[in-house]
């Protein structure tokens, strides 16, 4: 059944939807100094936080997460009181940022917050159901592969997939820990990249059965023609290439897509020791047969690891590439690493390349891995 994608809207270190594009096609990066008290201890001192017009809120990730869901139901023209509509959330972290602050005098937390039920319903009261998936770094890519599953099954009408995530502490601290010295920009597919650095943001994206009359009086962005999944569990970090190969096979099959007609990648591109090289080898292996292949692009160089909303992040930029605005280049890569040189990585200056099929890959600590396949529908 084809799932049209109808409305969406993304949060980042840049702003909304339209300020992120261009700030990403404009090669700017969002890194700015931490706003925690004591980077030292943590190890690092440099992130991509979102502007808040209150930084000292306790549920942040909350916050731009029924910012996102509103916004992008408005974008559908859904009329969410005669329609079902559910929305499942993707998270690395949840609101683990509040959980550290429980020492704090005066601060109260209940155990439901930690979801985001409550922050949907604050924006879709009536939704018939908000379930959160905490599915680490590609968690958004499986919200969207269980919306998808949702609307298979008739469960819903419309599913918002959404992701959101924000800082906290001891995400900082555990990253400080395996760099040798604080990274100071996040430097994808670079042979001189540091390691990762965090940024913060959320993503929803409104999928309407394409088997029916429409529901909504939105314009149609795409489609969703398939998503792959994989769990290698090979390790708790490192990717394994078997799995990540699987994902990508599974996804260009339930799309009914070749190697050859992928016009873009949406690369995962984390600036880390093992998966940047991990990724090329892959992607150089299953487009092997494609000429000249995709086009490869990444965007965590300007909007650092959004954790949970960074496979949704990236499939809004691969919306933009099928409406025919320019590929944004890999901000930070400057000189790219040897297993990437049979890629066609976009860099220096953006891309003006016609795409009608976009690949989005997203993999998550523990081999949880998520491929997106989206197509224009002109």
């Amino acid at each position: 059944m084809t799932k049209l994608i109808t409305g969406v809207e993304i949060r980042s270190c840049f702003g909304e939807s339209e300020a992120t594009f261009e700030a990403l096609v404009e090669g700017r990066s969002g890194v700015g100094e931490l706003r925690f008290p004591d980077t030292a201890r943590l190890g690092v001192n440099r992130g991509y936080h979102v502007d808040d017009a209150d930084s000292q809120a306790l549920l942040r990730a909350s916050d731009w997460l029924s910012d996102c869901v509103a916004s992008a139901l408005a974008q559908s023209g859904i009329d969410v009181m005669r329609a079902r509509v559910a929305v499942v959330v993707g998270t690395g972290l949840r609101e683990l940022g509040a959980v550290e602050r429980l020492d704090e005098p005066g601060t109260a937390l209940r155990t439901a917050q930690l979801h985001f039920n409550e922050a949907v319903r604050q924006v879709l009261p009536d939704a018939t159901e908000v379930i959160t998936v905490c599915n680490a770094c590609s968690a958004s890519g499986h919200a969207l592969a269980l919306a998808c599953d949702l609307l298979d099954l008739d469960e819903a009408d419309a599913v918002v997939a959404a992701g959101c995530d924000a800082m906290s502490e001891s995400m900082l601290a555990m990253i400080g820990r395996v760099s040798d010295e604080p990274t100071d920009q996040l430097r994808p597919f670079d042979a001189d990249r540091m390691g990762v650095l965090l940024g913060e943001g959320a993503a929803a994206v409104v999928l309407e059965r394409g088997d029916r009359p429409r529901i909504g009086r939105g314009p149609v962005l795409g489609e969703v023609l398939g998503v792959g999944l994989s769990c290698d569990a090979y390790h708790e970090t490192a990717p394994q290439p078997g799995g990540i190969a699987r994902a990508m096979r599974d996804a260009h099959e339930r799309a009914a897509v070749a190697p050859d007609e992928v016009d873009l990648v949406v690369a995962h591109g984390t600036g880390t020791a093992l998966n940047d090289p991990t990724e090329s080898q892959v992607l150089a292996e299953v487009f092997a047969t494609a000429v000249p292949g995709p086009v490869v692009t990444g965007i965590k160089g300007s909007t650092g690891h959004t954790s949970g909303s960074a496979a949704l992040m990236s499939l809004a930029v691969a919306l933009e590439a099928l409406a025919g605005r320019h590929v944004p280049a890999i901000t930070g890569l400057r000189r790219p690493l040897t297993e990437a040189e049979p890629l066609r990585l976009v860099t220096g200056a953006p891309a003006a390349v016609p795409v009608r099929v976009a690949q989005v890959n997203a993999f998550g600590f523990g081999g949880v891995n998520a491929v997106c396949m989206v197509g224009s529908t002109s």
